[in-house]
């Protein structure tokens, strides 16, 4: 049985757009498939600690497990940690490795998935050139001591500028009784001061005096009274 040219043709047409939808659906698969492009790392700072967070954005969520070295000379100087990521999702999972990091230090991160990726992310990843801040240590609030509040009005009062208190006198701790020669003489005392005497002693023995010479006449006059009436 022979066929037409025009069945041959349409046969061809066919096999094209079959073999087309498969070259589609591979590539489609192949973009959707697990790969090293899906995984990201990068070095920051939790507080005043460093981290390496490393996240994977795999639509297909293909276990993949993260090993994270820290690199020296192009050698591995140790291995910081390992973690295990399971169904990840186009928005991603992350997973975070505790490392105290030192400025621009390098790591390698390596991804093992299935039989999709074993291999490292590139380039190898460096930390920042500037160390995670410490948290200053806050000094405690000085302790205020309980007392009386200050007074309204000396509170807008330069220190400076308030009154002080006016010192007492001293006490005279000169013992009751004693002589003291060495303080002055009261204003006006003359030396008679010093033995009872004082500015009026002239004018009282004035007065004495003429007291005495009165009764003395007194007397005398009495007397040649009676020496007179006697004889």
């Amino acid at each position: 049985m022979s066929i037409s040219p025009r069945t041959a043709r349409t046969s061809r047409y066919v096999g094209v757009a079959f073999a087309s939808a498969a070259l589609v659906f591979g590539a489609a698969g192949n973009a959707m498939a697990c790969s090293i492009k899906d995984f990201s790392a990068v070095a920051e700072c939790d507080g005043d600690k460093g981290v390496i967070r490393v996240t994977d954005v795999d639509p297909l969520g293909v276990k993949a497990e993260i090993t994270v070295y820290l690199e020296n000379n192009g050698a591995d100087l140790r291995q910081v940690g390992s973690r295990t990521i399971e169904n990840a999702t186009a928005d991603g999972v992350t997973v975070t490795f505790e490392e105290d990091w030192e400025p621009n230090a390098e790591y390698r991160v390596h991804v093992t998935a299935e039989n999709y990726v074993d291999d490292d992310i590139k380039p190898n990843l460096i930390a920042p050139a500037e160390a995670c801040e410490t948290e200053a240590d806050t000094p405690p609030a000085a302790s205020k001591k309980p007392g009386k509040p200050a007074d309204d009005k000396d509170k807008d009062v330069p220190s400076e500028t308030r009154t002080s208190p006016t010192p007492s006198a001293p006490e005279d701790t000169t013992p009751a009784g004693s002589n003291n020669n060495n303080a002055p003489s009261p204003e006006g005392d003359s030396n008679l001061a010093e033995t009872g005497g004082d500015s009026n002693t002239g004018p009282i023995a004035g007065a004495a005096a003429a007291l005495v010479a009165l009764g003395a006449g007194a007397v005398y006059y009495s007397m040649r009274r009676r020496g007179a009436s006697t004889r």
